[in-house]
């Protein structure tokens, strides 16, 4: 029996031992495991915080790039090629000088060979062109543009004093004058004129400095012609003045070429019909050339 009660007793003694043993076993598990996760924990605070410190810097940097090219391309008010506005080169006031090429008088006797032929340095052309619109042809840029507009040309030649013209039955027909020494004759012609311009432009050191070159077709409707001839009797200035059409087209169109840089604007035109309808008159090509005196 006693021998049964020791076995007993010494089987009871190793259960409780084995119990406590693991309690022990457990505990240092959660320990471990609390102290694991606390250092993962604490590697990744410092990693990521390394992570920050490593790429802010370049995010402000590239920030600090980027800023100034955004601004520069889109807001910027200074050198900017890729601004959407084109001006073209059509509003103003402009003067020139007049004449006629290819002349020919076939039609006409000898004797009267030349008599349209004007004075140049008085002969001009005064154009006041009030409107003006402008449209980009190119997407990104404005380098290159349509220009058209309406204006107005007063145009006048000056005739050999001894000449002025009248309307015939059928055609221009010249008139002798007397006395020319106390004569001024002149013809003269008002049109209404409407561009239709290609235009290219080159920035000089500044946007707003731009070398341009234009070119295309004025085409003008006539509105008033008359002749004048100014003169003196007995020390009196007199003038007679002429309306009609002269057997003009009412309807004109002309090349032109135009240039310039800041305050240099240069110009010139030239009529693609003769002056006079087919048969009416001499066969004259009229011409400007001039200079721009304000533009706007």
């Amino acid at each position: 029996m006693n021998d049964s009660i020791n076995t007993s007793k010494t089987e009871i003694d190793v259960y409780i031992c084995t119990k406590a043993e693991f309690k022990k076993i457990i505990l240092v598990k959660k320990s471990s495991l609390i102290f694991l996760l606390l250092l993962l924990f604490s590697a990744f605070s410092s990693l990521q915080a390394q992570e920050t410190k490593t790429t802010g810097p370049q995010k402000i940097e590239q920030d600090s790039i980027q800023e100034p090219l955004r601004f520069d391309l889109i807001n910027g008010e200074g050198f900017n090629f890729w601004e959407n506005r084109f001006k073209g080169n059509w509003a103003g006031v402009f003067f020139g000088v007049n004449g006629f090429a290819q002349a020919d008088y076939s039609m006409y006797p000898e004797s009267d060979d030349g008599f349209m032929e004007p004075t140049l340095w008085k002969s001009n052309c005064l154009s006041i062109n009030l409107i003006q619109a402008s449209m980009r042809l190119q997407r990104n840029r404005n380098f290159i543009g349509l220009v058209t507009g309406i204006g107005a040309d007063f145009q006048s030649y000056r005739l050999d004093d001894s000449h002025s013209i009248q309307k015939g039955p059928g055609k221009i027909e010249p008139v002798h004058l007397e006395d020319k020494n106390n004569l001024k004759s002149k013809f003269s012609s008002i049109y209404l004129s409407t561009p239709l311009l290609i235009e290219f432009q080159i920035p000089v050191g500044n946007y707003d400095n731009r070398i341009y070159f234009s070119t295309g077709v004025i085409g003008s409707v006539r509105l008033d012609t008359h002749t004048k001839i100014k003169y003196k009797v007995e020390g009196k200035r007199k003038k007679l003045k002429e309306p009609d059409n002269y057997y003009l087209r009412d309807i004109r169109f002309a090349g032109t070429v135009r240039m310039g840089y800041r305050w240099i604007n240069l110009f010139a035109t030239y009529d693609l019909q003769p002056l006079f309808r087919d048969g009416r008159g001499p066969e004259l090509y009229p011409f400007t050339v001039g200079i721009g005196l304000v533009t706007f």
